[in-house]
């Protein structure tokens, strides 16, 4: 790999005025801060609609993009919103994602301008030919109106004698064109400025999806299309009881058969959005872990083979030169390794995890090899000042001795920012809150935690305090500047 770094910020944790960050021109100001700081590349996480508690890695489709990005701005000068209108959508903080406001006025805001887009035949062409062109982006759109008219139930509670209003349908299909459409403007802005995209793809769907709903022979279900058996993880450091993730569990002999059809178009489309993309939860390529449907934990699982080098296969012939990441963190066993190594495709190193307890950890700086990506930590992970603070004083100690950093606590965090950028791997990604310097009330997610999490934004002052010649000149020193 050719030796470059980036930031890992998701869309919703951009600035912005209006409950959550968007494709407008805070977005593109990040990009010129990544640009300034010598950076590569922006990894960010799933695009799809998130669940109820903003998770995007569970979502009616793995097709989908969440009308939250939209930049009401952008809206605004085009005529689909009016003045009072952004007013009304004005956020009460800028520093946290205000999910009960939007889930109360973002989409009727939308369903507004979708009225008034459809007045105009060029917006109705334009949204059409994008339709024809992307039917499992169609296909979200009946779903997401059959859905809103029965009630929000799930897909095998509906009673088929329902009607679905077109002008629903027609509100989704422009919500999810102006999604991709303003996306798109934002990418092409990044790659003026030399800077890529990564994406992040889940590897699971869930139940309640298009996907499921539109393709139930893709996947473990009864005869009633509920699945026997869901995914999950053991328990690991994350979670003692591991996590129950409740995804239906694909067919993967079904799959296989017809060439990984689903998988191929799902990898297509990820990769029309982005320069490369992370493949979460890889190691079920080897094995996955399956629960019986129904328990309450996922203690009492098992380990089922999964597709294998086939599945490989397709995801490279899909991918021809772009990045794939395959994450492969966890209970990692030497199968795993293998399949990795035919891949050919980088894994992931985490300082923290490095850090855990004693051993030569493959999550050292000094045993990284170029074939890999490496952070501080991921979305899942504690902040690095905040792992600090809550790491056992001899842990602490063994880092701060490893890194050779000073007594304070901030500077020891940059002094570890700069060991994994100065590091042999390939491409070195920090999150922007070790960017920052903030603690563990800026965290992402914590893992087998529901509510809390995914609401972290930062401010246009926050990241204007970035020192980005100081970035650069790490860049440049450790040979990763673009």
């Amino acid at each position: 790999m050719r030796r470059q770094s980036g930031v890992l910020l998701h869309i919703s944790s951009l600035p912005g005025d209006y409950g959550c960050g968007s494709f407008g021109k805070d977005a593109k100001r990040f990009i010129d801060l990544l640009a300034d700081g010598g950076f590569a590349y922006w990894q960010t996480l799933p695009f799809c609609i998130p669940d109820m508690f903003g998770s995007p890695y569970s979502s009616v489709s793995t097709f989908s993009g969440n009308p939250n990005f939209i930049d009401l701005d952008t809206l605004f000068s085009a005529g689909l919103v009016t003045k009072d209108e952004l007013i009304g959508a004005r956020a009460a903080t800028p520093y946290s994602c205000d999910f009960k406001s939007l889930s109360a006025k973002r989409m009727p805001l939308l369903r507004r301008a979708a009225s008034r887009a459809y007045r105009d035949k060029k917006i109705v062409a334009k949204i059409d030919t994008f339709m024809e062109d992307h039917p499992r982006v169609a296909a979200l759109c009946r779903f997401m109106a059959a859905k809103e008219a029965n009630g929000g139930r799930l897909w095998l509670e509906w009673d088929p004698e329902t009607s679905v209003p077109e002008n629903d349908v027609q509100a989704w299909r422009f919500i999810e064109y102006e999604f991709f459409r303003q996306w798109e403007d934002i990418r092409k802005y990044a790659h003026e400025k030399g800077v890529k995209i990564i994406g992040d793809i889940p590897f699971y769907v869930s139940l309640d999806s298009s996907d499921v709903w539109g393709e139930p022979e893709q996947f473990q279900l009864d005869a009633e299309r509920r699945p026997t058996w869901v995914a999950g993880v053991p328990p690991d450091y994350f979670s003692a009881d591991g996590q129950l993730w409740e995804n239906p569990l694909y067919d993967w002999e079904r799959m296989e058969r017809d060439g990984f059809s689903f998988w191929r178009d799902r990898l297509s489309f990820m990769l029309s959005l982005y320069d490369g993309v992370r493949i979460d939860h890889f190691r079920a390529v080897e094995s996955y872990y399956r629960v019986k449907a129904g328990e309450k934990t996922a203690k009492n699982g098992e380990w089922v083979k999964g597709p294998g080098e086939a599945f490989v296969d397709m995801i490279r012939d899909v991918a021809g030169d772009k990045l794939i990441i395959a994450e492969d963190l966890g209970d990692i066993t030497d199968e795993v390794r293998e399949l990795l190594d035919y891949s050919g495709f980088p894994g992931m190193r985490v300082l923290q995890f490095g850090f855990l307890g004693g051993g030569d950890s493959c999550h050292r700086p000094h045993n990284y090899i170029n074939n890999c990506v490496a952070y501080t930590g991921t979305h899942d992970n504690n902040t690095m000042l905040g792992a600090i603070w809550e790491m056992p004083p001899h842990m602490r100690a063994e880092l701060f001795d490893y890194c050779g950093c000073p007594d304070d606590w901030n500077r020891a965090r940059e002094r570890v920012v700069r060991t994994v950028i100065a590091s042999s791997a390939g491409l070195a990604i920090i999150p922007i809150q070790d960017i920052l310097g903030y603690g563990a009330d800026t965290r992402m997610n914590t893992p087998g935690v529901a509510e809390g999490n995914w609401r972290f934004r930062v401010t246009r002052e926050q990241l204007a305090g970035i020192d980005t010649s100081a970035y650069r000149r790490a860049n440049e020193l450790y040979a990763r500047y673009r």
